[in-house]
Formats: C-alpha cells, sequence, structure tokens
C-alpha cells in the first residue's frame, strides 16, 4: 500500500470543484515539511512543483518563504491548555515543563525538534519570525500561571512571569539541546526535576 500523501510531500489531487482554503495550507504546508525534512531549500519554485498549488496562492497565505517555514516547522505543535490556577501551582507548573510531552508529541518528532533548532540557529529571521508567530503564543498558559501565583502570595511579587518561564524552560532545553539528552531517560527528568525545585525555592514568597 502506498503511504499517504501527507506523509511523502506529494500533491493531494481532489476532484471537480474549488479545494477548500484549509486544504490548501495544508498542501502547501505539507509540501514545505517534506522539503525540510529532505534538507532542501524551500523555494516557491519547488512548493509548486510538490504541492500543486500556485504562487500567487503561496503568497496570499504567507508573505515570505521565512513566515512559511515557520509555520512549517510547527506542524504537529498546540499551544497548551490553561492551568489550574486554584491547586497545587508548583506541581502543575512542574508538570507542565518537565512532566508534560514538551518534544516527542504526535506529529512532531524529537528529530524535527532538533532539525527546527539547526535552522533557526543558522537564520535569524526564521529564529524571529518563529518566536513572533508560534513559540510566544505556548508561552501564555504557564506565564498566566505564575502570574496567579504573584496574585495568591505563593511567589515573590517582584517576578517577572516571563523571566520565570525562561529560567524554568530553559534547564529543559540545555538537557536537550547542549548536552544531547532526553526527556525519556530517568536521571534526565530527576536532574530537570531538581533543578526546578532549586529555582522554586528561590520564587517563593517570604514564608511565616
Amino acid at each position: 500500500m502506498a503511504p499517504p500523501a501527507e506523509q511523502t510531500g506529494a500533491a493531494v489531487r481532489r476532484g471537480p470543484g474549488r479545494p477548500r482554503v484549509d486544504d490548501l495550507d495544508q498542501q502547501i504546508l505539507t509540501a514545505a515539511l517534506a522539503l525540510i525534512d529532505e534538507g532542501e531549500t524551500v523555494t516557491v519554485r519547488q512548493l509548486v512543483h510538490r504541492s500543486g498549488v500556485s504562487r500567487a496562492a503561496i503568497y496570499r497565505r504567507w508573505p515570505s518563504m521565512t513566515t512559511l517555514v515557520a509555520a512549517a516547522l510547527d506542524v504537529g505543535r498546540t499551544v497548551p491548555p490553561d492551568l489550574p490556577l486554584d491547586g497545587d501551582l508548583r506541581a502543575a507548573v512542574m508538570g507542565a515543563l518537565v512532566g508534560g510531552q514538551s518534544v516527542s508529541v504526535v506529529g512532531y518528532s524529537e528529530e524535527r525538534f532538533r532539525h527546527r533548532i539547526r535552522l533557526a540557529m543558522t537564520d535569524r529571521d526564521l529564529q524571529t519570525a518563529y518566536w513572533a508567530s508560534h513559540v510566544s503564543r505556548r508561552r501564555e498558559p504557564l506565564e498566566r500561571a505564575i502570574g496567579a501565583g504573584i496574585d495568591r502570595g505563593i511567589l515573590r511579587p517582584d517576578l517577572d512571569p516571563a523571566t520565570c518561564f525562561d529560567l524554568l524552560a530553559g534547564v529543559v532545553y540545555y538537557q536537550l539541546v547542549v548536552r544531547g539528552d532526553q526527556m525519556s531517560d530517568p536521571v534526565v527528568w530527576q536532574r530537570c526535576q531538581a533543578a526546578f525545585d532549586i529555582a522554586w525555592r528561590g520564587m517563593l514568597a517570604d514564608q511565616p
């Protein structure tokens, strides 16, 4: 049995009638991802050939190849749900950062995560576009939870939620990007948990 088109990057040919906008978006993104996974440069010419979508249709959806590649690299990622704001804040935040599926989610393998890092580090414009359109949105639920912890008096009133996120998430990224470890390794998980505990104690408000 031949693999489905979304796995091969082949154009999805449909019957008579005008295709839905969502269908065209998916065809373009699938073609872009296929090129990325093959190590090819994503160009309009290649996308037209792979997706079967016209040059004009591509540019109507994405103003540049940089924004299109940023969108393709985010396929398979979603904005995390809001964290509970009235329960065990420490457990909720740590679970979101350390216990969650930060990389190995459906449709977003560790290999693609590492490839995304390589592309972003060699292309500052892509890194900026990816941050603005995707990464910054995924931070919001956890930043809101930290802000709620400040309001509840659990965390120090002088904390900046965005800076706290950088501190806590940086521990996880260091394991994956710098050390080359995997979060599925119990030793790595314990190391992240220990680092989280150190940072969390520094974030706590003065206790009576």
